[in-house]
């Protein structure tokens, strides 16, 4: 979700305010994701390598996300919206997680739409964790070591487990890089890049999207027929 900052700066505001805009973002698209009928939607909402940002934006997102929280968990609620977190829990402090597993404890058996909020969030750690936790699976199992290593096996240690492969990839504001995003579970995903700001990205822009990915043929590897 790109362009938050960009956003602000060209309207003479602060980044803060941008972030404040990109939430109103996220609320539209959960609502335009829930009317298009769409299943899951994963959101870049703060990644392992953000930590070099400014203290006081660092400190001005989280207090955003808590706000978010508070504010509009009754509405994501009643509308039948599944709150997952994909990140590690390093660092966050006990408030910030505390108001994260509220929010997934209170959704989790809703399951018209599942929103995962990727939050301190890397793939490549997501794949060194995942590497790590299942070799211990493993030496506590005592599988012999020359057994190799399946997907299954090493997926069930993502963050992602619960979800589904990444179909669409979008990235907005201009940029055209993956950025340590869901890198295994975009394998085989069809990556749109926009030049539209995150917080002017809505339903019109979604479409467009969409429209786009329908148009891909999509071969995972193979031929396609004829």
């Amino acid at each position: 979700m790109d362009g938050n900052g960009r956003w602000a700066t060209a309207r003479g505001k602060s980044r803060s305010e941008g972030h404040r805009e990109g939430a109103q973002a996220i609320d539209r698209l959960m609502d335009a994701s829930l009317e298009l009928g769409l299943k899951n939607i994963s959101l870049y909402a703060f990644s392992t390598e953000n930590w070099k940002r400014p203290v006081t934006e660092i400190r001005s997102i989280f207090n955003l996300l808590v706000e978010f929280i508070d504010t509009r968990l009754d509405r994501i609620h009643s509308r039948g919206i599944r709150i997952l977190h994909s990140g590690s829990r390093k660092r966050l402090t006990r408030g910030v997680l505390d108001k994260i597993d509220f929010a997934a404890e209170t959704t989790r058996k809703n399951k018209k739409l599942t929103v995962n909020f990727c939050l301190n969030y890397g793939s490549r750690d997501e794949l060194l964790r995942a590497a790590q936790e299942a070799f211990l699976r493993r030496k506590r199992e005592k599988v012999p070591f020359e057994k190799p290593l399946k997907e299954k096996e090493l997926e069930k240690f993502l963050y992602t487990s619960a979800l589904p492969p990444v179909d669409l990839l979008i990235r907005t504001a201009g940029e055209q890089r993956l950025s340590n995003f869901l890198l295994w579970q975009s394998a085989y995903a069809e990556l749109y890049f926009t030049d539209t700001l995150w917080p002017d990205f809505d339903k019109t822009a979604l479409v467009h999207s969409l429209d786009w990915y329908g148009a891909r043929t999509r071969k995972f590897g193979g031929l396609t027929n004829g």
